[in-house]
């Protein structure tokens, strides 16, 4: 006969961000064993009356400061033995934001909380290099078939700043010419009608998003 199971549900949250122009995700310090001193996604156990996507947006709250931003749930992370301290299944999102708007609070049981490069990440704990993996993976294929861009970026911005957070995430040179060309005859942006103030070249084009939520369309 099978035990009863005792099993927990925790949420952990993988913070995209462009910082000084690299992808950058938010990790936090651990405080307790077995993993005291390495870093991690934030994250915890869901309460009795969340859903898991109340959760993860409570998470980016209490972390960023920030609500109104992009965030979708990535995957499931379920191995028996994911979690020395007992049998926890992970639901994973992923949440994208500009940096400006953020401003990092770490809760009181992280050692510290910061942005660390995509590409070159810290030893993680549990399994959340596989989540990492995961995410950044999802987040470049998702690149290319909506505007999720809107989520990384001022509500105004060049064309220029535009193409360098494709390039930046997918780590890879575009076309300059090719992208303005499909990019403006996707319909996805606007002219806003003003230039971008400062630096010493001709003042740039300023674009927004016409809409600021997800649309799918094949932008690469």
């Amino acid at each position: 006969m099978e035990k009863m199971q005792n099993i927990r549900v925790a949420v952990d949250s993988v913070i995209f961000s462009i910082k000084d122009g690299e992808l950058s995700v938010l990790l936090i310090g651990m405080n307790k064993d077995p993993f005291k001193g390495q870093k991690a996604f934030p994250g915890g156990f869901i309460s009795q009356n969340e859903t898991t996507e109340d959760a993860a947006r409570r998470i980016l709250k209490e972390e960023t400061g920030v609500s109104d931003v992009f965030l979708e749930q990535l995957a499931t992370f379920d191995a028996p033995k994911r979690d020395p301290r007992g049998r926890v299944i992970s639901v994973a999102y992923y949440a994208l934001l500009p940096s400006s708007e953020v401003k990092l609070k770490a809760a009181a049981k992280y050692s510290d909380i910061g942005w660390y490069v995509a590409s070159d990440l810290p030893k993680l704990a549990y399994d959340h290099k596989q989540i990492a993996e995961t995410a950044i993976n999802r987040l470049r294929s998702k690149l290319e078939y909506s505007n999720v861009a809107w989520s990384l970026l001022p509500r105004d911005f060049t064309l220029t700043e535009l193409q360098k957070v494709y390039e930046t995430i997918l780590g890879r040179d575009l076309d300059k010419r090719n992208f303005r060309r499909k990019i403006l005859a996707l319909g996805l942006i606007n002219a806003s009608g003003e230039k971008q103030k400062g630096g010493v070249h001709r003042p740039a084009q300023l674009y927004h998003f016409k809409q600021r939520k997800l649309v799918y369309t094949d932008v690469l």
